[in-house]
């Protein structure tokens, strides 16, 4: 596994060299197979809890980042990787260079008092999230091992230890330049962008202040693709603060985060997340909001009067709606196999969503079986019958195409989440998780073990979700 450099020429204490902290007794509980095979990852199965624990030492010491953050909208100045240690980067089958990262191994310069360890059960949730999340076509980071430490992790109440391994294509966050912009750090700042254009969007070619305009305007454009592939499958983040904003579109942090059942804008289920900052429909705003963040901390690289830059940004930031709600009709069609759209569907996509809300349908499989109708081989909620006909003289010959492209048939239950979770809290391993991964890997066709994965609760009013700091 051959590693390249990391973040270090930067600026000065952007990024801290620190050895993770050994553990007692590494086992590793999961290792992901076809994403070692992806990156040519051949270590020997003996040597993987070792290597991936933290216990085997590099010959270049990892790398703690720093970064600051918009937390539920108050700003921490200093926050940074406080539980994790970059190793470095690697390449995968197409050349890609993706950042590989140990989580819960230890305490860094950035840990603030923490420990630097993380949870086993927050550690299979981002596991199991991730990768069900990159089966359903949603850019993500990606998890490709858990090591469990030999040791307890002193919660409330005390659970087992574990260590993630997570790759992603940068660990560059919209924090980041929030932490060289409070800093009035404008090399690094600029040293920074560059590297991101660099890692993520090189076909950026212009000079001076249009390249970071440029740049500032195809993260928007990612971020709007990110939030409507998550409210395609009924995703909701849970903690979209600014540290957790990667500018290159992909999903980072799978604490707090579930799938909805019943349909409602309204759904929270971060414990955390008292004023519903961070629903299910509060999502777009959310993710614009983050965009401004980033715009402000670009404001040295655009020009030297802070007005001209405000100027220069703001019809950027101001396309974040238009971008979104086009992007947004363009979803309701595909999940409702429209070729082509009219000024009347907005009323029949809306319709739709009252009636969802209204008789609490599950959002997954009311699309699917609206999707398999087309078939004749599903029936539909007689909640809906009347609106059925309505939106069946809208489709044609390659509605099921376009719907079946777009509406999964199974998503990472909440509660599956948590039988996996106690089952692995149980015995160190889960025969769920098994049958689940089959499954999720195929998440829009029809698989063997398919309706034990389709069942929603009756309610989940009262599921909650926790950080797992």
């Amino acid at each position: 596994m051959k590693l390249v450099p990391r973040y270090t020429d930067i600026t000065e204490n952007f990024a801290i060299e620190d050895f993770p902290a050994s553990v007692a007794s590494p086992q590793l509980l999961l290792w992901n197979d076809g994403l070692a095979k992806q990156f040519n990852i051949n270590v020997a199965d003996d040597l993987r809890a070792n290597i991936f624990s933290g216990n085997e030492k590099q010959a270049i010491p990892a790398v703690a980042l720093g970064y600051s953050g918009h937390q539920f909208g108050h700003f921490s100045p200093r926050l940074g990787d406080g539980r994790a240690h970059l190793l470095g980067a690697i390449n995968d089958d197409k050349n890609q260079l993706w950042d590989i990262q140990l989580k819960g191994s230890g305490a860094t310069p950035y840990s603030r008092g923490g420990d630097g360890r993380c949870a086993l059960g927050p550690a299979i949730r981002e596991y199991v999230m991730s990768e069900a999340m990159h089966a359903l076509g949603i850019k993500t980071t990606r998890c490709l091992a858990v090591v469990g430490s030999g040791e307890m992790v002193y919660r409330n109440p005390p659970q087992a230890g574990a260590i993630v391994t997570r790759l992603a294509t940068s660990h560059i966050r919209v924090g980041s330049f929030q932490y060289l912009a409070t800093q009035g750090d404008v090399e690094g700042l600029k040293n920074l962008a560059d590297l991101a254009i660099e890692r993520h969007y090189p076909e950026i070619t212009d000079t001076g202040s249009q390249r970071y305009l440029a740049f500032l305007g195809v993260v928007i454009k990612n971020q709007v693709k990110l939030v409507i592939s998550w409210m395609r499958v009924g995703f909701i983040h849970g903690v979209m603060n600014t540290d957790n904003t990667l500018v290159s579109g992909e999903t980072i942090d799978y604490g707090p985060c579930a799938m909805m059942n019943s349909f409602d804008f309204d759904t929270v289920f971060s414990s955390i997340d008292k004023q519903g900052r961070y629903a299910f429909g509060n999502q777009p705003n959310m993710a614009n909001w983050n965009c401004a963040r980033l715009a402000e901390s670009l404001i040295p690289l655009i020009s030297d009067d802070d007005e001209q830059a405000v100027s220069l940004m703001t019809p950027f930031i101001n396309s974040f709606a238009e971008q979104f709600n086009t992007e947004f009709t363009a979803m309701w069609a595909q999940k409702l196999g429209l070729s082509e759209t009219t000024a009347s569907d907005s009323e029949l996509i809306a319709e739709l969503l009252t009636l969802l809300k209204d008789n609490q349908l599950d959002y997954t499989n009311t699309f699917d079986a609206l999707t398999e109708s087309l078939n004749g081989e599903a029936l539909i909620p007689n909640a809906l019958t009347l609106w059925v006909n309505k939106w069946q003289s809208r489709t044609d010959g390659n509605s099921y195409k376009i719907m079946r492209a777009a509406n999964p048939r199974v998503i990472p239950r909440n509660h599956v989440i948590e039988k996996i979770i106690a089952e692995y809290n149980d015995t160190g391993a889960s025969k769920l998780l098994q049958n689940f991964i089959q499954v999720a890997n195929s998440p829009y066709s029809e698989s063997e073990n398919l309706p034990e994965f389709q069942t929603a609760p009756l309610s989940d009013n009262d599921y909650r979700t926790f950080c797992g700091t």
